[in-house]
């Protein structure tokens, strides 16, 4: 088995870190073992810093974001439910799929591709439908690039009653998010976005508010993989045994949360915001353009120049300089590129070597003076 050694500059997962690779490869433990369950709780209370909340049901669910996804509506959603959930990409419309599968009434904020979410319709379609229990919207919209504003979202959803479920999948660890002060109810991520772990953990985090209305639930969970109240006493002190938790995978995950608040997470997202500066300076100064108006910091969704060939392009970045990038997807297959800058893969030395390498491919140049410029600013 011969597995090629890449840069991972595509929407996930990005590149690991030795350190975290080096965690992966200790001893397994048993997953009831004391050393093993002080690395639990070690981890959890490092998500809370990184989560930046003060939340008791705060875990990593066993699975991708994903399965964090399912975790959270499936608990929070009882059959009959109304939900809103916010669609301005792929991760919007799962989020509306997943909580249909649960059963809930599911009414549909829809936004054109590429376009945050306007806290003004979540509040027109909240006064339409006044029932709604739980509102879902996407924080980092991965398939678009575009950032939604889940503060001033929150305070509209609160203002009328309901619980906002926010997507953090490509945004916790690399960009600003405030579980206790933008008062999130429930928020799930992923391991291989700017945490820089492999895939296989989903964090999330629960309010007591959302506790409460969960342990008031006159039906049973759908899932029983994914039941919080059942997972709780296992991540809890009554340490009951759920299902056999991912040992390695866990300290991976202690090891990459340790690497981010060794950073801190103000510089950490500094680091980002950065480099995704100089990034958009030196694709600019080449002739691409950003689609999104309020672009993420960790990925970057740009429009295919003209004449170029998308797969082409895609194709021998991989096989010439070892760089993945992504496709568009949706209205945006075959038009755009998704570049990821998260967490390890975040550096001045990515951006210079995409730049370089897309400024050979494109037949193009001046993409490199722009970045270093950035760089060369406080």
């Amino acid at each position: 088995m011969h597995i090629p050694q890449r840069i991972l500059l595509g929407p996930g997962p990005s590149d690991v870190p030795a350190r975290v690779l080096s965690a992966l490869a200790a001893p397994t433990l048993g997953h009831l073992d004391p050393a093993y369950l002080k690395i639990m709780d070690h981890t959890r209370q490092m998500l809370r810093e990184v989560f930046r909340t003060k939340n008791e049901l705060t875990m990593a669910i066993s699975g991708t974001g994903s399965a964090g996804m399912e975790a959270c509506v499936a608990n929070l959603i009882e059959p009959g439910d109304e939900m809103i959930v916010c669609v301005n990409g792929v991760f919007g419309g799962r989020m509306r799929d997943v909580a249909q599968r649960c059963g809930a009434t599911v009414h549909s904020v829809e936004v054109e591709w590429g376009q945050s979410v306007d806290p003004q319709k979540v509040a027109d379609a909240l006064k339409q439908h006044p029932k709604t229990k739980v509102v879902g919207v996407v924080h980092a919209e991965t398939s678009t690039g575009a950032l939604s504003n889940v503060e001033e979202i929150s305070k509209v959803v609160h203002a009328a009653g309901a619980l906002i479920l926010v997507d953090a999948v490509t945004s916790l660890g690399g960009m600003d998010l405030r579980i206790d002060d933008w008062k999130i109810d429930a928020c799930y991520s992923g391991t291989q976005k700017c945490l820089s772990c492999p895939p296989g953990l989903s964090p999330v985090t629960i309010s007591a508010d959302a506790v409460k209305k969960m342990d008031q639930r006159k039906t049973k969970c759908q899932s029983w993989y994914l039941d919080f109240s059942m997972l709780r006493q296992y991540w809890g002190e009554d340490r009951v045994y759920h299902h056999t938790a991912p040992v390695n995978m866990t300290y991976g995950l202690h090891a990459a949360l340790a690497i981010v608040l060794e950073e801190g997470l103000d510089n950490r997202i500094a680091r980002h915001v950065k480099n995704h500066q100089a990034l958009r300076a030196g694709l600019e100064a080449i002739g691409l353009k950003f689609v999104p108006k309020n672009s993420l910091t960790t990925l970057n969704l740009v429009s295919v120049p003209d004449g170029a060939n998308d797969a082409q392009i895609r194709k021998a970045l991989l096989e010439r300089f070892g760089i993945e990038i992504g496709a568009g997807l949706g209205p945006f297959k075959g038009k755009a590129w998704r570049i990821g800058l998260m967490g390890y893969a975040s550096s001045q030395r990515n951006v210079l070597m995409i730049l370089a390498a897309l400024e050979t491919l494109l037949g193009k140049s001046g993409a490199l003076a722009p970045a270093e410029k950035v760089y060369a600013s406080k």
